[in-house]
């Protein structure tokens, strides 16, 4: 959605080239596209042989989305859980998690 969302309306070979190497095959990236829009996250256009993508989701709504999911599908929809497991697997520092305690007690 980065590459989509960096390009704006653009055809597959468009976001390809948006990505960083090592670059998946373009048959890959297509698919993963029309997963996306039948997921209802971008709009696809036929022009002659091919599909012209938009976007149809702000970025932060598609954050919202798949976190939510995310944490449901791999933490039991746990939010405690998820930070849990990144402190467990030092990724996060006890001064973000002071950072994110004081964005949750922030009126």
């Amino acid at each position: 959605m980065q590459a989509v969302w960096q390009t704006g309306t653009g055809f597959i070979k468009d976001f390809l080239d948006m990505l960083a190497e090592p670059k998946p095959p373009y048959t890959t990236l297509a698919s993963t596209i029309k997963n996306l829009e039948r997921k209802g996250f971008v709009e696809g256009e036929k022009f002659g042989n091919s599909f012209r993508y938009t976007p149809v989701i702000i970025e932060e709504e598609y954050k919202k989305r798949f976190m939510s999911g995310f944490v449901n599908d791999y933490f039991k929809n746990s939010y405690k859980d998820l930070v849990t497991f990144f402190a467990n697997e030092k990724k996060i520092s006890a001064t973000e998690l002071k950072e994110i305690i004081k964005l949750i007690e922030k009126p």
